[in-house]
């Protein structure tokens, strides 16, 4: 079933958040497959806040692989121990960047990307299974209410 979100755009930021939770919420719910799930999370961020790249990357052994994304083509592999996402990865903690060429080993899949945000995703152990990938082509195109509100919005995702 295709699902339409009712997001008011013209709301501030903070108010978009709040309405767009019980609707991601809804869409997620009792969906256990993490593709189609990832999938449907990348459409909803895209479509409500546009941002140049909107993906996840998944662990796979000891390195991040292109999973569901909206935006232009990506990177297919990221390694330990560079860039933005396998910091968020190996630190098991989000990771904003305001301009990411003041971000040491930053890796360009995009030259339109400007800032970044990366957000980890946790099973039950407390192991990151994957990584939400949020780039914008404005410098300090995100903030700590992003940060904040997609930390919330990521426990929704059931990890595999």
């Amino acid at each position: 079933m295709a699902e339409t979100l009712y997001i008011d755009l013209s709301k501030d930021k903070e108010s978009i958040y709040k309405d767009l939770y019980p609707q991601v919420e809804g869409l997620l719910t009792g969906e256990t497959h993490a593709v189609a799930n990832m999938a449907n999370f990348c459409a909803v961020l895209k479509s409500v806040f546009d941002w140049h790249w909107v993906g996840f990357y998944t662990v796979e052994g000891d390195e991040l692989v292109l999973g569901p994304f909206q935006g232009p083509i990506a990177c297919t592999r990221l390694y330990r121990g560079k860039g933005v996402c396998a910091a968020a990865w190996e630190g098991a903690r989000s990771v904003l960047v305001d301009d990411v060429e003041q971000f040491p080993g930053h890796i360009a899949c995009s030259s339109a990307t400007q800032s970044e945000l990366v957000i980890p995703l946790k099973n039950s152990k407390g192991e990151v299974w994957a990584v939400l990938d949020l780039d914008s082509s404005e410098l300090a195109g995100f903030d700590d209410l992003d940060r904040r509100e997609l930390e919330a919005l990521v426990e929704l995702i059931p990890a595999p």
